[in-house]
């Protein structure tokens, strides 16, 4: 007879089969695979290879053969195969105790929750604690991995990436979307990858210390369980060296001659203590549970039974009548106007550059004088905004546009580009993105710009921004989180739109936090719902989170009635259905229009004001003013130097702001000879991290160099209120 412990997990299904004849607990058979959201097909195809495997007497017999089921899946998927459920801790803890009987701490990290088991010595056993995180994305292996894809490392050079002797970084630990808001800024800010792996590792662990140990110590004798202990490198250095601290601090003795690194394993079969779980929980049980019924009753739930339930339960597609989308593919479902954007337009005049270098892209336009579109491009950004710049001037050159006229740039890089590159003007994003919108629809009431890793709500009121709307520390609603769960199923983001419409009922999803949402995919995932059908869900939810939950506009009428929309986001026609439907429910009369170059809008708004402040610049001269661009040979030949220290961080206030120094080499660089991280002549130091303007000083006596050309400035331009004051109020002397 044989036992099959299997694991239906929120990313993967994992599965162990054990011959009770053989009396030990070594599985015959093994596998695991990601099931991208469809865990009951995954477990039919694992089952069907168990039912022909020559090895487990014949394969898995329904009616001879038992099977205990565990994960977040089980609870849905167990009953259709007459297998036992068993709650996932309760099966983690009974192999613990079974082949690791000396440990007295468990961390299991896997794809969408942590674990964190005690057991304490009582009496003749050992006492259990459990403390269990489901409901936030932070900290667990889903958050790293995408944390990773939007950095650009690939899986295999992430498993190898070092923590010890890394340079760290500040990274929330407390919530998954706010440790992407910090690694977002740390990206901004220049610091190399590595460093910001390294200090996912660091947050990953100090999530895990801090919020599922309760205070209790965590005693030598530890055991790492999960995919991300198994495979990254990184994670478990991190664990050896805060385990190590914690000791040493709480003092706790260890044994002679062993050091921390010896006390913490991570088994090679760390991915299945869940399934061998299930297995020992299985030998106590009498032989008619669990009892395998075959697969039968699981095809038929897969074949009709879902999709029943779904009919129930979920709301319609995207695509509703035929004749309506086939109205909004003619309308939205076209290229770009003809002439412009297309194959780029050479021009031996003076040509106007915009560059927006966002989080998770970088783009330029090229402008004529006459704001004519001339050519445009696309860079993904690699994590390091100098090279991002590299990256897309290098594309430009190879593009033939020798005659700069004026540079613009926008973007979270810009702070830190500006002067690197000698950009002309850096208008915030909110006039870039305004400029452009008017420059196409003069007649807009409300600019919605969808970014990577923001949104963005202009209302205005006769041409100008009347009020404005940004959500940037939470990940709902934005075009990163979309791509995130593509990319989790495997589908490429320009398929997303085709794959979502053809979804005929979606679940519904809650509007609101990030990381609710993604825990309500989660939910949706074990009953069913298809990769497709959560994307489209996606997409039908992303305008209230826009609207509603970003922007708090409950009147949407009262906005206006021309709504342009904007953002790479935009692109996809999936998100643009939705927008237009809910747009339109809210305000029928509503004119909503897609920006022709809803990506690029940002760099087209910078391209736009260096043109403006060129032409009036040139008004009365007779010559045009030389751009500072620096050209470029010099940008492709940048080199560069990131230090974060103890000598970097700031002192002018209790915060003490861990900032970075990011040292370029430039022609006409000054250098800081007199800084205490000394800078020669032909290097400009560039500072990020900061958090208030003081930050952008070193030390005192560059604090001394500003006030003095502060109080040189006030005397050149006195303040002739103050001197009224003085006048009006000063004590008349007394007369003798």
């Amino acid at each position: 007879m044989l036992t099959v412990g299997l694991d239906i997990g929120s990313t993967t299904v994992k599965a162990v089969v054990v011959s009770d004849a053989q009396g030990d607990a070594k599985p015959r058979w093994q596998d695991y695979r990601r099931h991208n959201t469809k865990q009951a097909e995954m477990v039919l195809e694992f089952l069907g290879r168990m039912e022909a495997a020559v090895e487990l007497d014949g394969g898995l017999t329904a009616g001879r053969d038992r099977i205990f089921v565990t994960g977040s899946g089980a609870g849905l998927i167990a009953p259709h195969l007459g297998g036992k459920f068993v709650q996932e801790v309760v099966a983690v803890s009974a192999a613990v105790e079974r082949f690791h009987p000396e440990v007295n701490f468990v961390s299991e990290i896997g794809g969408e929750d942590m674990k964190t088991l005690f057991f304490t010595p009582s009496g003749t056993g050992k006492g259990k604690q459990v403390y269990m995180q489901s409901a936030c994305s932070g900290g667990t292996g889903t958050f790293i991995e995408k944390t990773a894809r939007k950095l650009q490392v690939e899986t295999e050079r992430l498993a190898q990436m070092a923590y010890a002797g890394a340079t760290l970084h500040k990274i929330s630990s407390k919530c998954g979307i706010f440790a992407e808001s910090d690694a977002n800024t740390l990206v901004k800010s220049g610091v190399p990858v590595e460093e910001i792996i390294a200090s996912l590792f660091e947050a990953v662990v100090y999530q895990n210390l801090a919020t599922l140990t309760k205070g209790n110590t965590p005693m030598p004798g530890v055991l790492l369980l999960g995919g991300p202990n198994l495979f990254f490198r990184g994670l478990r250095e991190a664990w050896e060296h805060h385990l190590a601290k914690i000791w040493r601090e709480r003092k706790v003795a260890l044994p002679q001659g062993v050091t921390a690194r010896d006390l913490v394993q991570v088994p090679r079969e760390a991915l299945y203590y869940a399934c061998m779980g299930c297995v020992e929980i299985g030998r106590g049980e009498s032989a008619r549970t669990g009892q395998y019924a075959g697969t039968e009753n699981l095809r038929r739930w897969i074949d009709k039974g879902q999709w029943e339930q779904k009919e129930k339960e979920g709301a319609k597609g995207l695509v509703g009548d035929r004749n309506a989308f086939a109205a909004f593919m003619t309308r939205y479902g076209g290229t770009r106007p003809g002439g412009e954007g297309g194959a780029t337009v050479k021009s031996d005049e003076p040509v106007f550059v915009g560059c927006d270098f966002g989080s998770t892209t970088a783009k330029a336009v090229v402008l004529s004088r006459e704001k004519r579109l001339l050519s445009s491009c696309y860079a993904p950004s690699i994590g390091n905004p100098i090279e991002d710049a590299k990256a897309l001037f290098g594309q430009l050159q190879q593009a033939g546009y020798a005659n700069i006229g004026a540079l613009g740039i926008t973007g979270y890089g810009k702070d830190l580009l500006k002067d690197i590159v000698g950009s002309d003007i850096a208008p915030v994003e909110t006039v870039a993105h305004a400029s452009a919108a008017l420059h196409y629809f003069p007649d807009a009431d409300v600019i919605c710009d969808v970014g990577g890793v923001d949104v963005k709500i202009m209302i205005l009121r006769q041409g100008t921004v009347a009020d404005f709307r940004l959500n940037s520390q939470c990940s709902s609603g934005n075009g990163a989180f979309l791509q995130g769960v593509a990319e989790r199923y495997g589908i490429e983001l320009d398929e997303y739109a085709e794959r979502a419409f053809q979804a005929r009922s979606v679940p519904a999803l809650a509007m609101g936090c990030g990381v609710f949402l993604q825990s309500d995919i989660v939910n949706q995932q074990r009953k069913g719902w298809s990769a497709e059908e959560i994307m489209a869900s996606l997409a039908a939810v992303l305008p209230l989170n826009v609207w509603v939950y970003a922007g708090q506009l409950q009147n949407l009428a009262a906005a206006g009635r021309k709504f342009v929309l904007q953002g790479g986001t935009h692109r996809n026609l999936a998100v643009v259905k939705a927008q237009v439907d809910f747009i339109r429910d809210k305000v029928p009369d509503a004119e909503v229009v897609v920006h022709p170059y809803s990506g690029e809008a940002g760099a087209i708004g910078a391209a736009l004001c260096a043109v403006d402040q060129a032409t009036a610049a040139q008004d009365g001269s007779v010559c045009a003013p030389a751009s500072r661009f620096r050209g470029y040979a010099t940008i492709a030949s940048l080199e560069y130097t990131s230090t974060t220290s103890e000598h970097t961080t700031c002192q002018w206030c209790a915060v003490n702001c861990k900032r970075s120094f990011i040292d370029v080499r430039l022609p006409d660089a000054q250098g800081r000879p007199w800084s205490k991280l000394p800078l020669a002549a032909g290097w400009e130091r560039v500072i990020s991290g900061n958090s208030c303007p003081k930050g952008l000083l070193e030390d005192v006596n560059e604090m001394k160099v500003v006030k003095e050309k502060l109080e040189e400035m006030k005397d050149a331009n006195p303040n002739l209120a103050d001197l009224v004051r003085e006048d009006a109020f000063r004590q008349p002397k007394a007369t003798v």
